[in-house]
């Protein structure tokens, strides 16, 4: 298991220690992750929580330039989180190696991207066109999110860029309009139901919780304990000692 360390560069997120605004402060959060166990980062200008603000690819490049190139000169790879093309194109000629496809890889010009770059491209599972119209989940949530990523696989297969895909189950592009006790038992189901992502042979990318109530904590465990090759992770050192404990692992 590999660790992608967050860094974000928004003002929305709820995770202020995890909060950047220059070279500097990237760089210094930047060392910290990788002392607790990070092997990459990914960083992200635009926030995705509801009620984060919608901003203009202008903005969101005003946020994360400084900070990505700070975390470049620590030496690891960077994971550009964003849903607007102009923004990965840019990230990606400044040096990032990885596209966290913040709109799920729906717009034509972001897959043109991916395909042209021949980077490793996360691929969220998400139902709406982004994370701000995201649709209600009907049915059971495992067989929609395996059912969505058959769709979208075989799509990006064609444009040639199957095989680099990072595959994402989403938790938190989950409905917005769930309650916490609501989301915690979709987030449960989807934790639970990583394995049946493995049909389709594609290394899996799993967001986990970085709150520490007792129920969030569990869903930690949970989802380690299916093994993900890729987890990102606010506390990488958590996540490497809960790992530990689940597997044996070292």
């Amino acid at each position: 298991m590999e660790i992608f360390g967050v860094v974000n560069a928004s003002p929305d997120s709820k995770a202020e220690f995890s909060v950047v605004r220059s070279f500097d402060e990237a760089a210094t959060r930047g060392a910290e992750l990788l002392a607790e166990g990070a092997d990459f980062f990914d960083l992200g200008g635009e926030g995705s929580t509801p009620g984060s603000d919608e901003i203009s690819a202008g903005v969101e490049w005003q946020r994360i330039e400084g900070p990505l190139l700070g975390l470049l000169a620590l030496g690891a790879d960077v994971a550009i989180d964003t849903r607007k093309p102009a923004v990965a194109r840019r990230a990606l000629d400044a040096g990032a190696a990885v596209l966290n496809a913040g709109d799920a890889l729906q717009q034509s010009e972001m897959v043109e991207l991916a395909a042209d770059r021949e980077v490793a491209v996360v691929l969220p599972f998400m139902l709406g066109r982004d994370f701000r119209s995201v649709r209600d989940v009907s049915g059971d949530p495992v067989a929609v999110m395996a059912e969505w990523f058959e769709h979208h696989i075989e799509r990006l297969r064609r444009a040639g860029i199957g095989q680099r895909l990072l595959l994402d189950c989403g938790v938190g592009f989950g409905p917005h309009d769930m309650d916490w006790p609501e989301r915690a038992v979709y987030q449960r189901a989807i934790y639970s139901g990583l394995g049946e992502l493995r049909r389709f042979d594609l290394p899996l990318y799993v967001p986990v919780p970085w709150l520490q109530s007792r129920d969030r904590l569990e869903l930690l465990d949970l989802a380690l304990s299916q093994n993900p090759e890729y987890v990102r992770a606010h506390r990488p050192a958590q996540v490497r000692e809960h790992f530990a404990a689940i597997t044996g692992a070292k």
